[in-house]
């Protein structure tokens, strides 16, 4: 790849005079643009060899462009708050909303490069780490980001040449420090890693652009032509306008596959036999919470189920357990404007508690492949490929020190309709019962098969669902207490 790239190209300063200024003109007329079809973010990624122009070139998309919606972000080494959640957290949250420009500089493809060549990590690691690249900039290509990725390059005599120039002028030798000639004494190394890293992330939807970095006046105009041929290419494919599929195909569950109907939801316990119990769930939660080997884990429980099925109950037995400095509760409804200008995952991946914390939400990402399956409020391939993206969500969590927990409660339809009955007579019970709760229960089979199939494609060892009886509200509540406590036990050993 990199053999193969001319990195002697010059532009002389005639021909840039010429030519910057149409360039700046058609690049601000695209950003305009962009911002009134709002269809779709571009995330530019810069990354490459030290000393080949970088910042530079991201300083310049600032001076070009309308700075008031374009979003730059340089990413140094994880501060403490970013250690303590998974990697991709911080670069979820400075993802660029639909009609907006976002600049990172340094994203997920360094430190997994300086890692490997430190031999901090091993090729095992590392090639996890390219998979999960791979998967993150296929699901925000699948969201419509148009992802451009360009990687600076010098050769090794370039980059040396390139240093001396740096730490000799006064105004730039601030930017050479011990760090970039240690890097520059392993380029070798570097370059073993680099070019099999850029052929396997470079992909038919994100390709790498190779810039060759010596000339200021060349990279700039040839990062400039191409990301403007991008954004002018996404801007004029103007699809067929097609509305979501009202009634999308839904899998007839047999009743001997059907975990929901599998549920013997009478269970039985006795108000004296609840409160012993929850008393004893409840300390052995306090307990764990304030032992000092929790400050090394974080909890995500996760809350779904019929509606009047009882999360609500459950979740306040839950965090009556909890110091209120350690927990927080995030109920989910439909997503806002912010939240629908961006990725679907990024209104989850911002709230992640730190470690020591405890998350609870009030219905969460299966929203995707339950609600907006069912009422059609997404295409089929949204929530199909859904399945997927969750999965890895959750993997990530896993592999930060999160415990996470996912409760289905499950009520037979007669209990649902009592409960519903018994909200509209009590008042201050009322504002529990809608119109949409009524309407849900009319798609009660259709929602039954998006639940069977919900468990059977993201349930797995490290993260199953925790299906809990909830006719019997007693036996709900200290089922989820349980299962939170026996959970945080085996994370601490």
């Amino acid at each position: 790849m990199f053999d193969s790239a001319n990195l002697e190209h010059k532009v002389s300063k005639a021909a840039y005079a010429r030519e910057e200024p149409k360039l700046r003109r058609s690049l601000l007329d695209a950003q305009y643009e962009l911002i009134k079809d709002g269809r779709f973010p571009v995330l530019v990624l810069i990354a490459g060899v030290e000393g080949t122009g970088k910042s530079e070139t991201a300083n310049l998309f600032s001076e070009w462009m309308d700075a008031r919606h374009l979003h730059t972000h340089a990413f140094p080494d994880p501060s403490d708050e970013e250690r303590e959640r998974p990697p991709m957290w911080r670069y979820w949250r400075a993802l660029p909303p639909r009609g907006r420009v976002g600049v990172f500089f340094g994203a997920w493809h360094t430190h997994p490069i300086i890692n490997r060549v430190l031999g901090i990590s091993g090729p095992a690691e590392f090639g996890r780490s390219v998979d999960r690249i791979l998967r993150h900039e296929r699901m925000l290509c699948d969201e419509g980001v148009l992802l451009l990725k360009y990687w600076f390059h010098l050769s090794e005599k370039q980059q040396k040449r390139r240093l001396h120039e740096l730490e000799s002028d006064p105004v730039t030798r601030w930017r050479v420090t011990p760090l970039e000639w240690k890097y520059f004494k392993l380029y070798g190394k570097f370059m073993k890693v680099c070019e099999p890293f850029l052929h396997r992330t470079s992909t038919g939807e994100a390709p790498w652009i190779i810039v060759p970095g010596a000339d200021k006046r060349y990279r700039s105009l040839a990062v400039g032509r191409h990301m403007l041929a991008a954004i002018r290419e996404r801007l004029e494919d103007k699809p067929a306008k097609k509305q979501p599929d009202r009634n999308p195909p839904l899998l007839d569950t047999p009743d001997n596959l059907n975990v929901i109907r599998a549920l013997k939801l009478d269970q039985p316990m006795t108000r004296p036999e609840y409160d012993k119990a929850l008393e004893k769930w409840q300390g052995r939660l306090s307990v764990l919470t304030r032992h000092p080997s929790f400050r090394k884990y974080s909890v995500v429980a996760v809350f779904e189920g019929n509606d009047a099925a009882g999360k609500g109950g459950a979740i306040r037995r839950l965090t009556r357990a909890l110091d209120a400095r350690v927990y927080r509760t995030l109920s989910v409804a439909a997503p806002t404007e912010e939240e629908r200008a961006q990725p679907y995952l990024w209104r989850f991946w911002r709230h992640l508690p730190r470690r020591g914390r405890v998350l609870i939400f009030d219905r969460s990402w299966y929203g995707r492949v339950l609600v907006e399956r069912v009422e059609g409020f997404c295409p089929e391939s949204d929530w199909m490929r859904a399945y997927g993206e969750i999965s890895e969500f959750e993997k990530q969590l896993l592999d930060n020190r999160v415990v996470l927990v996912k409760f289905w409660l499950a009520v037979s339809k007669d209990e649902q309709l009592r409960r519903f009955k018994d909200r509209e007579k009590i008042s201050f019970k009322q504002f529990k019962i809608t119109e949409e709760d009524w309407r849900n229960r009319k798609k009660w089979d259709k929602y039954e098969s998006a639940i069977c199939d919900m468990v059977e494609r993201t349930s797995s060892t490290s993260a199953p669902w925790t299906l809990v009886e909830a006719n019997n509200k007693l036996h709900a509540r200290v089922k989820v207490l349980k299962t939170v406590v026996k959970a945080i036990e085996k994370a601490l050993g």
